[in-house]
């Protein structure tokens, strides 16, 4: 799938959401519904590059700033997940699960974007119910009686999770879980919840990488399916938001 964003436009005026009206062929409305509020903002996605390279250059002939992302290529990109980490004097030193270290100096890191992780999650129970039971009560001599009954409860749950992504150049990037992570590293300064911690790591870094952006619409829903459109569900594409976020942000530099 070939994702179209439009990016880095200063205001929203009558011209400009005509413009884009009659480039996605929907209504002045719907195209000023997209406009509204910070780019980037998917506009459009296809399964064939060609149209998608289409609408980029009619974009582009329109006056908009756009660009093409292969949704595919963003979601095979291998991530750093951060299971334990120390925040040493001019590095951010990280280890995954499987062993695996480094050194992220914080003059390489490009953007700070903290964002909200929605997973669903299913379990079926065997649940035990007992009902009266008219055989067993006239076998008793009308002494109302009961019986097991046995029946699977499938049962549905919502998980959320804050996740930290750091951006170094374009698309290299590390995932710091807000619950996968072992706070361990921050010594004295560590605190009694996870949530606590986690808030202070960001905080740490935001601190300690001056140069970075920081970008924190991906914490809200609301700003997620902006981001992506209609067509695209938060739930299974936070990782192609912040890919079009890390590329809008570097086209923009």
């Amino acid at each position: 799938m070939y994702i179209v964003i439009i990016h880095h436009w200063r205001e929203v005026t009558p011209e400009l959401a005509q413009k884009l009206a009659t480039v996605l062929r929907v209504t002045a409305f719907d195209a000023r519904q997209r406009l509204v509020g910070k780019g980037p903002v998917v506009v459009a996605s296809f399964a064939d590059p060609g149209l998608a390279e289409s609408l980029l250059m009619a974009l582009n002939q329109s006056g908009f700033q756009a660009f093409v992302l292969n949704a595919a290529l963003c979601t095979e990109k291998p991530n750093f997940v951060v299971q334990h980490f120390v925040l040493e004097e001019d590095a951010l030193r990280v280890a995954d699960a499987g062993g695996d270290k480094g050194a992220i100096t914080y003059s390489r890191i490009k953007l700070l974007l903290p964002a909200l992780s929605m997973s669903g999650c299913t379990e079926t129970n065997t649940v035990t119910e007992r009902k009266f039971s008219m055989d067993k009560t006239l076998m008793a001599g009308g002494l109302p009686m009961t019986k097991k009954i046995q029946h699977k409860q499938v049962v549905s749950a919502e998980e959320r999770e804050k996740v930290l992504y750091l951006c170094i150049g374009e698309r290299a990037r590390v995932v710091c879980p807000q619950n996968g992570m072992v706070y361990n590293g921050l010594g004295q300064n560590m605190r009694p919840s996870g949530e606590m911690n986690f808030n202070y790591l960001v905080a740490e870094l935001r601190q300690r990488c001056p140069s970075a952006f920081y970008d924190d619409r991906l914490l809200r829903r609301a700003e997620q399916v902006k981001l992506l459109g209609p067509s695209l569900n938060p739930d299974n594409h936070l990782d192609l938001a912040v890919e079009i976020l890390a590329k809008g942000f570097v086209a923009v530099k």
